[in-house]
């Protein structure tokens, strides 16, 4: 029983450590899919400026 009790702490000591970095990695992913999204956005509209006003200095600056 003390191993099973052992083990638990041990894992749970883990997940609690390593959960910060987590969910710092999935915010980052998100933050590039947004990054990229709005990259094809501006890649798909006219020449110079974008329908709404913006260029693709504006849409980095932005992030």
């Amino acid at each position: 029983m003390n191993a099973i009790t052992d083990t638990l702490v041990v894992l749970g000591t883990l997940l609690i450590l390593a959960l910060p970095a987590l969910v710092g990695y999935v915010h980052e992913r998100r933050i590039d899919q947004q990054l990229r999204a709005a990259a094809d956005r501006f890649a798909q509209a006219p020449a110079g400026r974008t329908r709404r006003g913006l260029t693709m200095h504006d849409v980095a600056r932005a992030a």
